[in-house]
């Protein structure tokens, strides 16, 4: 993995290892727990004298942290003003950051504004990442530089790389390594800054630009090649031609009548649809609140899981055979014609994928198409059971009474 790629992951890392604390901030309030060791803090405004022997994380809108972390340093939010001394590595991401602290080992910080004040003493490598970059605080270690506006105003022991529209140097600024950088331009590097014969100058284009941001993302979770794509496809659709088959093999009759159901009334299903999944979602905080139930949430969740693919797989196969017996052909053809008709409506629905949002309400509406024959099934069964436990009477009330 690329340093680009790694210091992406990185950041995208803060935000997801600080979601627990931000969960449990309330309103105005700052929580901080402590777990394993490592100290969690959030809120929308934290102003916080960090204590930790060992790594911090720490998220919030505006973020004003001083002390001391015994590891590493985690900051996300909008306004960073970090003030901790810090033994270990210090992330950051951020619109505007600024850096006040001793790191003990490296720093990596991401955002718009980027800031490191003079006594803030980085005693590793540092990577920066923004559109206005200033760096005032010495690095005993190595520095990378990508960003837009650049100024070096500090003494830096190790090399130095730099990607920039336009690169400044302070009077404090002193590189004791070999110092590459890249803008669109030469500029003048001053002797004291670096001498000549360690100064190395890479023209910087667009297309520089775009292959910089082609390596960052080669290692990220991106958008899926083609030929992903279409193993998708594929693995998803023989998962449901094979559940197809055996539906039709081991209940025929049964799904005969789900079909017609879906193709007969398919205003009812729909709406039986709504009240089904309302019915199965709404068990999953009701279970939850008994907190004996608590362990029956994953069994309600799974219930949702397996409702909506065979919704889905109800709904396609029985809109599919509608259609099939509109153009004249035989209402209840042979097993392999129902299963070629219902992958030949799978590949169909899969294309209307690519329609933004009417792709989506196409597949939700069949998944409420297959819903609602279900549920007018698991309806109809369970008056028929009630009605056998009354046992015969005479006023006609348990006879067929419902247009369900």
């Amino acid at each position: 993995m690329t340093k680009h790629a790694k210091t992406g992951t990185t950041v995208l890392a803060i935000a997801l290892m600080v979601g627990a604390a931000v969960a449990r901030a309330d309103g105005g309030e700052v929580s901080s727990i402590t777990h394993g060791g490592d100290t969690y803090i959030a809120g929308a405004q934290v102003h916080q004298a960090i204590r930790s022997p060992g790594d911090t994380f720490v998220s919030g809108r505006t973020v004003e942290a001083s002390g001391e972390a015994g590891q590493d340093l985690h900051v996300a939010g909008l306004d960073l003003s970090i003030g901790t001394d810090v033994a270990g590595d210090v992330y950051a991401a951020g619109m505007t950051v600024v850096v006040r602290g001793n790191v003990g080992q490296d720093l990596t910080v991401a955002g718009l504004s980027l800031r490191t004040e003079r006594e803030a003493i980085t005693q590793g490598n540092v990577r920066l990442f923004g559109n206005s970059v200033t760096i005032e605080g010495p690095i005993e270690g190595a520095l990378m530089v990508t960003g837009r506006d650049v100024i070096v105003n500090a003494a830096i022991a190790g090399d130095v790389r730099i990607m920039a529209q336009t690169l400044t140097f302070g009077a404090d600024a002193v590189i004791s390594g070999a110092l590459t950088y890249s803008t669109p331009d030469r500029i003048t590097v001053p002797g004291r800054v670096a001498a000549a014969e360690r100064v190395v100058f890479e023209r910087l284009s667009h297309a520089d630009m775009w292959e910089e941001w082609d390596e960052f993302g080669q290692d990220l979770p991106g958008v899926p090649p083609f030929a992903s794509m279409v193993m998708g496809f594929v693995i998803s659709l023989l998962f449901f031609v094979a559940l197809g088959a055996v539906m039709l093999s081991f209940m025929p009759e049964r799904v005969s009548r789900l079909r017609r159901s879906v193709s007969d009334a398919p205003g009812r299903s729909i709406l039986l649809g709504v009240g089904g999944l309302s019915l199965l979602c709404g068990l999953v905080p009701v279970t939850a609140l008994t907190v004996v139930g608590l362990p029956f949430v994953p069994v309600v969740l799974l219930a949702i899981v397996v409702a909506w693919i065979l919704g889905y797989a109800l709904g396609t196969y029985g809109v599919a055979m509608r259609i099939w017996s509109g153009f004249g052909r035989e209402a209840d053809p042979s097993i392999t014609a129902r299963l070629f008709v219902f992958a030949a409506a799978l590949s169909v629905v899969a294309l209307l994928n690519f329609i933004p949002f009417v792709g989506w309400v196409i597949n939700y509406t069949l998944v409420l198409l297959g819903v609602g024959a279900m549920t007018r099934a698991a309806c109809r069964r369970i008056m028929k059971a009630s009605d056998l436990d009354a046992g015969p009477s005479g006023d006609g009330s348990n006879q067929e009474r419902t247009g369900l």
